[in-house]
């Protein structure tokens, strides 16, 4: 009996199955708090009950916690109370001191930083922020570590399987700098959580930096446009799933970030909600390739089973497993805490410059309302001024998301890269003025449409201008087939985008 229960496999076998089950009953946990979250209860009770989630307290006792994780509690608590010595916290930290100057790190030491995310990247990078001296840390994350976790995972081991990711980073994190302040909220964040996880410290202090290491694209999108539009400085990570070089990740601004399925669906969406740029990101520039895993598509079989929301264990759970290769978000993460380490130490960083369009997306927007007031001028037969002041509901950031993003920089008649305008794509049947108000409250606008507009140079948009949305020309007697046919598969796919917009 004792060579059986001594057996390393059987052992193993063992922890699964009850780390299966403490999974299985977190998973169930969760799915009940999810429904109780979305069932109709006053805002401010959902408020309340929230906020005991986010708290410490609900955080259970480490049922496998041993003497050396009493012991790193017991120095931790003591180190938060200053029974520390100073010059032990310098000599740990001596080598990013000469390197970031006594300043530099003194800074890195008062600062404080939130980690929503704390997987393959969110941990590394807070591990790697926890050793360079951050002083305080809060992780944001509502799973657990997994079996499948341990591949890429920077602290976790087979001990910690069926533990939440965020006190499973503090159990290791405490025993490397005991004298630093962590905060773990277990929950998912949300639009509605945004305000309290990314908001300050309890004696105020606000966040010096927020790491974006979400792989939900819902979920990415509301942190990164609440920290925008709040003044928080973040820094987000794309996807680290299918990538397998290491030479080829770089940090630029989210306008320069290229065409991975993550970044692409997240450059889209900000955009759409006016965010074209300012947001450092560290993103692959990686490309597919012949025997490079990819993530391939859902077997028809599941989706008969239906939608893809459906199928995870809860709503916006992960419903495959991405390939990913355990190194890569590693790279990732000290990507990331290497950029916030020399931002808030100061040290010099240099980001991939932006495209710095911003004078572009003016022009083209110039150019849809000049032709909005000829279109009009043409219905309702006006004087010229009649045409002075048309609004037209576009925004740069749509312009930025039709021309870079549906369009890729190019005419849809001749692919040409310069000189692009937008321009309607289909003659409208009637009047496109919109009234509101009277005399000098009077406002005018055009009643065009996001998806309606397609992209061309200067030079083809004045012809089709004046030969079909001003003429009587047919866009047959324009256009050959296969443009027609780009031009409404386009036309489609921004349809499909009109809803994420502001």
């Amino acid at each position: 009996m004792t060579s059986f229960t001594s057996n390393p496999k059987v052992q193993l076998a063992a922890t699964a199955v009850v780390s299966g089950a403490v999974v299985a009953a977190a998973v169930l946990g969760l799915q009940h708090f999810e429904e109780r979250r979305v069932s109709k209860r006053s805002k401010k009770h959902d408020a309340d009950e929230s906020h005991k989630l986010a708290g410490l307290d609900h955080l259970p006792t480490l049922t496998n916690a041993d003497k050396e994780d009493a012991r790193n509690a017991a120095l931790a608590q003591r180190a938060l109370k200053g029974d520390y010595d100073e010059e032990l916290i310098l000599e740990q930290l001596a080598r990013n001191r000469v390197f970031l100057t006594p300043e530099g790190l003194e800074k890195l030491r008062k600062s404080f930083v939130v980690v929503v995310g704390c997987g393959g990247v969110g941990s590394h990078c807070a591990s790697s922020l926890a050793r360079s001296g951050v002083g305080r840390l809060r992780f944001v994350d509502f799973d657990q570590v997994t079996l499948s976790s341990l591949n890429r995972h920077a602290v976790a081991t087979l001990a910690d399987v069926g533990l939440s990711k965020v006190q499973c980073l503090k159990r290791r994190l405490m025993a490397i700098t005991p004298w630093a302040g962590f905060d773990l909220c277990l929950e998912k964040m949300d639009k509605d959580s945004a305000p309290r996880l990314l908001g300050p410290w309890e004696d105020g202090q606000k966040p010096d930096f927020v790491v974006d290491a979400i792989d939900n694209i819902d979920t990415k999108v509301e942190l990164l446009k609440y920290c925008h539009d709040n003044d928080i400085p973040v820094i987000s990570s794309m996807g680290a799933g299918c990538k397998s070089d290491p030479t080829r990740i770089v940090v630029g601004d989210i306008g320069t970030s290229t065409d991975d399925g993550l970044s692409r669906a997240t450059r889209r969406r900000l955009k759409l909600k006016g965010v074209t740029s300012g947001i450092p990101t560290v993103y692959s520039t990686e490309k597919e390739g012949a025997g490079k895993a990819k993530l391939l598509p859902l077997p028809e079989e599941e989706f008969k089973k239906g939608s893809v929301g459906d199928l995870g264990v809860m709503p916006d759970f992960r419903v495959r497993i991405l390939p990913v290769l355990g190194t890569m978000p590693a790279v990732f993460g000290y990507t990331v805490a290497n950029h916030i380490i020399c931002s808030i130490s100061g040290y010099p960083v240099d980001y991939v410059p932006g495209k710095g369009r911003d004078k572009m997306y003016d022009g083209i927007l110039a150019y849809v309302q000049s032709s909005e007031e000829k279109i009009i001028r043409q219905y309702i037969n006006i004087p010229k001024e009649e045409g002075v002041g048309l609004k037209i509901p576009v925004s740069p950031g749509d312009i930025s998301f039709l021309v870079e993003e549906i369009y890729r920089n190019k005419s849809i008649v001749t692919g040409i890269p310069t000189k692009l305008v937008l321009i309607r794509w289909r003659k409208p049947e009637s009047s496109t003025l919109i009234r509101i108000g009277e005399g000098a409250d009077e406002q005018k606008s055009s009643n065009v449409k996001l998806h309606e507009l397609v992209c061309m140079t200067k030079e083809e948009a004045n012809r089709h201008q004046k030969e079909i949305l001003q003429g009587d020309k047919r866009l047959e007697d324009l256009y050959n087939q296969k443009t027609i046919e780009l031009a409404e598969r386009k036309i489609k796919e921004a349809a499909s985008y009109e809803q994420f917009r502001l």
